[in-house]
């Protein structure tokens, strides 16, 4: 019988690509002024196509962020923004809530739930009236923090 693997044990495979699209990444990677090295750089690519695959099925954990900057002076979107979020109570992990000058709010909302509470959390605050910008950044899942 041939030996079996284990979560942590490494494979190796060999990757053919063009040289001027290796010697970009090679470039990136040293901006970055960090440890990466090509294995890890393509382990994190793996993990986030991964991940990305899983945020499409809506009953997939999803971990993220919603982040909104809005006019709190317009009409009464604090309320609402409010109303909103109390609806998802069980969703929201923290809040944090910055004003940016006399009208411009930042707030970001740290998120934990379904893919689908998530999104639907985030058009119902993002649809609202007056929130300028905003975004939706989910990046991980509980199974994909494991690999």
């Amino acid at each position: 019988m041939g030996k079996r693997s284990c979560p942590g044990d490494l494979a190796r495979f060999s990757v053919a690509v063009p040289e001027d699209l290796l010697a970009a990444f090679d470039d990136l990677l040293a901006r970055r002024g960090d440890d990466a090295n090509r294995s890890s750089a393509i382990r994190d690519l793996m993990r986030a196509a991964l991940v990305e695959e899983a945020l499409k099925t809506p009953d997939a954990e999803v971990i993220g962020s919603l982040t909104m900057i809005y006019d709190h002076h317009t009409g009464d979107l604090t309320r609402r923004l409010d109303e909103v979020q109390h609806d998802y109570t069980a969703e929201i992990v923290s809040t944090m809530h910055v004003h940016l000058d006399h009208h411009n709010c930042l707030e970001i909302l740290a998120l934990r739930g379904t893919g689908a509470r998530i999104y639907e959390l985030a058009d119902r605050l993002l649809s609202l009236r007056g929130v300028r910008h905003g975004k939706l950044t989910c990046s991980a899942t509980e199974t994909s923090l494991e690999l």
